[in-house]
This record gives structure tokens, C-alpha cells and sequence, in this order.
């Protein structure tokens, strides 16, 4: 019924949640998520974070550096070589962060760019971050022509406008728990103007528990809360949005197993 389409398994923190890997598997099949997308942040962290997943056919994987960590040298030739993996559906996840490192932009713009190249090149879309750099994440998906290869904005929390221009480039709007927040009446007005057939949900998890998850530590089965809460805003049937959601993840993401 539901995909996380983007979650951080391997950063999850089991001990905290007290339950293993399998466990958190179980919840979120009970909570009816039938599939979710593993996203890479780190080229080194990678191989690790796909042997992680790699016997559970309900995860499908990406395969870039976050623009937060990079910690060395950004190799375009190392990200090519491990996204021609076959286990790979996806490039990222990639972008801009100015909020919490705006000393390395020109570091953190070439390394996109070379993300961007990739995506094109094996014709994967790509999963962008951006936050308080949203001219600049624009520019270079125009500029980059990012539109040959789509994609989608991850944990969107940006205004209509850049909404619009991502729409525009052929990309997908997803949402986090972040739109159930008490102080996020202008993110929920941006999702009740994205077009249902372009809209995604995920967790983001460990991170940002949607309501009444708050102060937990996140995990993909609480995808159906945020689905939940994007129906109401919607005014449609919460199967609806998880078919809906569904069908535009495996359109974005054609090679997941799903």
C-alpha cells in the first residue's frame, strides 16, 4: 500500500528503537509498507550500506554522496563505477547545503554537477537535497540538464515557486514528516498544489518522526502516518494516496523491484 521512498537504514539506531534490522522490516510490513528505497549519503559508506539490505527484496538502493559528507575529495570516477550496479535505481543522494556548510559551496556545486553527469550518463534518476540553497539547485539541474535523467527533491521544504520550476524540469515532490509539523502551514500548502501524480512520501528515517511520532526515532513504517496526513490535506481515501504514491515511485524509479 505505502513506499518509503527514501530512508536511511543503515544509520538507523537500533538500540534506541530496540529492535534489529528484521524487527524494523516486520513493523513496517504490518504497517502495510510494502517497499522502500535505502539512500546512500556516503561513496565510502556505500558498499557496507548495500551489503546491509542486499537479502531483503523490499529495498531497492541509491548511490551518492550528500553534499554534508564530503569528507574528502569527491571522485566522479568512484560514484560512475559503483552506480552501474545493477542493485543501484538511483543517483544520491546529492545537492546543496548552504544552511549547514556554506563554506564549500563551489566544493559542494561540482560534485552535483558530476551527479548530475552520472544520472544522465546511465539514466538513473537522481535524489536531490537542498536546503537554503534553492537559485543555485535550480541552476544547475537547468544548466546540467538534469531534465534528461528526472528525479526527484527529497524532504521538500521549500516554497511553491521552487515547486513549480521542479515540476517544470520533470522532477517528483516528496514529503517528510516534517509537513505534519505544528509550524508547517506554508509546507502544507505546497502539498496540497503538487499534482498527485508527481507527489512522493517518505521518512527520511532516523530522522524527523512525523506527529504523533515526534521525539522518536524514525522509522519507515511511520511513512503511513505522513500518508495520512498528505490524504487529509488531499481530501482523497488513504488507499488512493498509497496507489497513487505507488505507481509514481515505480514510474520514477522503473529498475526497483517493486
Amino acid at each position: 500500500m505505502f513506499i518509503d521512498s527514501h530512508c536511511h537504514l543503515d544509520r538507523l539506531e537500533l538500540d534506541k528503537l530496540g529492535m534489529d534490522l528484521p524487527a524494523v522490516l516486520t513493523a513496517a510490513a504490518q504497517a502495510q509498507v510494502d517497499h522502500m528505497l535505502c539512500v546512500s549519503v556516503s561513496l565510502q559508506e556505500f558498499p557496507a550500506m548495500a551489503a546491509l539490505v542486499n537479502a531483503y527484496p523490499q529495498i531497492s538502493v541509491s548511490c551518492g554522496e550528500h553534499p554534508l559528507h564530503q569528507q574528502q575529495e569527491f571522485s566522479a570516477d568512484q560514484l560512475l563505477k559503483l552506480c552501474q550496479s545493477e542493485q543501484v535505481v538511483a543517483v544520491g543522494e546529492t545537492g546543496l547545503d548552504y544552511f549547514y556548510s556554506p563554506d564549500n559551496k563551489t566544493t559542494q556545486q561540482a560534485a552535483f554537477a558530476e551527479h548530475i553527469a552520472v544520472s544522465r550518463q546511465l539514466n538513473k534518476p537522481l535524489i536531490v537535497h537542498t536546503r537554503d540553497a534553492r537559485v543555485d539547485t535550480l541552476a544547475l539541474l537547468r544548466g546540467e540538464q538534469a531534465q534528461d535523467c528526472g528525479g526527484v527533491l527529497h524532504c521538500f521544504t521549500e516554497d511553491w515557486d521552487t515547486a513549480k520550476a521542479a515540476l517544470d524540469l520533470g522532477f517528483y515532490i516528496s514529503f517528510s514528516g516534517i509537513m505534519t509539523f505544528r509550524n508547517a502551514d506554508s509546507l502544507r500548502d505546497v502539498v496540497k498544489q503538487v499534482p498527485l501524480d508527481r507527489l512522493l512520501i517518505e521518512t527520511d528515517s532516523p530522522y524527523l518522526a512525523p506527529v504523533p511520532y515526534r521525539g522518536k526515532t524514525n522509522q519507515p513504517a511511520y511513512v503511513a502516518a505522513v500518508a495520512k496526513a498528505i490524504a487529509e490535506l488531499k481530501g482523497i481515501d488513504l488507499p488512493a494516496l498509497g496507489a497513487k504514491t505507488s505507481q509514481n515511485f515505480c514510474r520514477l524509479f522503473p529498475l526497483a523491484k517493486v
